[in-house]
């Protein structure tokens, strides 16, 4: 039996499964956020631990086990949200930087992006860790005794009282500090952020046990360690080149493995490490959020849950178009200054018909990561809380012009967590597949219309 934690942005989600994956107790808790400047977003690091032990302890419950039944814990978590620590006294020094938070965008411009992308596969974006980094060290230190890690390596020191400071392979490819072809800690970039050694955790397998956890009152080993959309394309089963795998939450992240390739990724792509290889990769940075907006800050919805039933009783999007670059634009475009837009707009308009523009909008970005992609995708596997909108799985398959399997179980990070714990590595089974039923010259006009609001929202970033 396995506990294993989603720890999310929005949320931390505890399974407890058996060696097939089977679901024996689930529970969540909501992780608050914290908004102090347009543009930044935070978490405090002990919130993230208290919903982690919260959750588990509620999934035990569920399961009516007690912790000491359990065989291990493994995790997947948030990536590139940065925590900043006193070894002395396991505190923070400050608020974890999340991964949304656009702060270091001034920074980013100034770097090498040539330098960044061939070392890491990565770009110079306020995403990844180390700009956020050197921002907590201008701001709290640095000084002598510090730690540094995104929250997988927060989770561990927690879990192992102290005992352990790592970070797994998955973690560490996303932090421009790591050298994606030797999977060391690079000393060039090490030096151009302003990062001491001392600051950072062990980089470890993601299938190796890392440490003994100290968990409601029993002694467990930590196995199975990964970023959560690494976990998911583990969990899909996604272990060959050219198979892939979309999530969609906070933000929405499609991964190609492409086996032992650590080449330069094609315009627009990340390449990134995989639990087992390597995958290309494409980074949404707002999906499911632009959804929350829509609620929390609009009140055109009261609750997410109610978009499908709504978007549905409308045939199409009455010629609006959403583009929900909130937190600026990921893949394939990486513009940090773009702002969000909705255009088209009538008399005739009405809820319906903006809640439909921003589940396309969701549609279109994973879209355009995938006609970045060399030779697109045959299939799309499928997890993440917003593909139980059947509306927005179905749009999905419409804009692409091939299926969308999605995955019977939507916790794919968690049980691919699990599944990295497990000596037999199980794939999460498939639930419902989407075909895709839109004319091609519907589908093309949908999308030259996205293509349009897409120029605009970004022509805000250089007016």
């Amino acid at each position: 039996m396995i506990l294993a934690v989603d720890q999310g942005t929005t949320a931390t989600t505890c399974l407890v499964v058996d060696d097939d994956l089977a679901i024996a107790g689930r529970a969540s808790r909501d992780l608050p956020q914290h908004f102090p400047r347009p543009g930044w977003v935070e978490h405090d690091p002990n919130e993230i631990w208290e919903s982690v032990v919260g959750a588990a302890e509620a999934a035990l419950a569920d399961a009516r086990m007690p912790a000491a039944a359990l065989d291990a814990v493994a995790v997947a978590n948030q990536r590139e949200t940065t925590v900043l620590w006193d070894r002395r006294t396991g505190e923070p020094v400050g608020r974890a930087i999340v991964w949304q938070d656009r702060r270091t965008a001034g920074r980013c411009a100034q770097l090498d992006a040539e330098l960044i992308r061939g070392r890491t596969g990565l770009v110079p974006d306020p995403y990844f860790s180390a700009t956020k980094l050197e921002w907590l060290l201008a701001e709290h230190g640095p000084r002598d005794g510090l730690a540094f890690g995104t929250v997988d390596s927060w989770l561990v020191w927690r879990l192992t009282g102290g005992e352990r400071h790592v970070t797994d392979a998955t973690n560490a490819s996303r932090t421009l500090l790591c050298s994606l072809a030797t999977g060391g800690w690079d000393d060039e970039l090490l030096a151009l952020f302003g990062v001491d050694r001392s600051l950072l955790p062990e980089i470890v397998g993601s299938r190796d046990e890392v440490g003994e956890a100290v968990l409601l009152g029993a002694r467990l080993p930590v196995r199975g360690l990964a970023g959560d959309q690494q976990a998911a394309l583990f969990g899909h089963g996604c272990r060959e080149p050219g198979e892939a795998k979309a999530t969609y939450g906070t933000g929405s992240f499609l991964l190609v493995h492409t086996g032992d390739d650590v080449s330069q990724p094609p315009h627009g792509l990340l390449r990134t490490k995989a639990a087992d290889g390597f995958a290309l990769e494409g980074a949404v940075l707002v999906a499911g959020a632009a959804l929350q907006w829509l609620r929390d800050g609009l009140g055109v919805i009261d609750d997410a849950a109610e978009c499908e039933a709504l978007a549905a009783g409308v045939e199409d999007a009455g010629g609006v178009v959403f583009v929900p670059a909130l937190a600026g634009l990921g893949s394939p475009w990486w513009d940090a200054d773009a702002r969000g837009l909705i255009a088209g707009l009538t008399r005739a308009t009405t809820r319906a018909h903006l809640v439909r523009a921003a589940l396309e909008g969701i549609a279109h970005q994973i879209a355009d990561v995938v006609e970045a992609l060399p030779g697109g995708v045959r299939i799309l596997r499928a997890d993440g809380g917003a593909t139980a909108n059947r509306l927005l799985m179905q749009l999905q398959a419409d804009l692409l012009g091939v299926p969308v399997a999605v995955a019977a179980e939507r916790e794919t990070t968690a049980l691919g967590a699990a599944s990295l714990a497990l000596a037999g590595a199980p794939r999460v089974p498939v639930g419902e597949v989407f075909e895709p039923r839109l004319e091609p010259e519907r589908a093309a006009d949908l999308r030259a219309a996205w293509r349009q609001g897409l120029r605009r929202a970004r022509s805000e970033s250089v007016s």
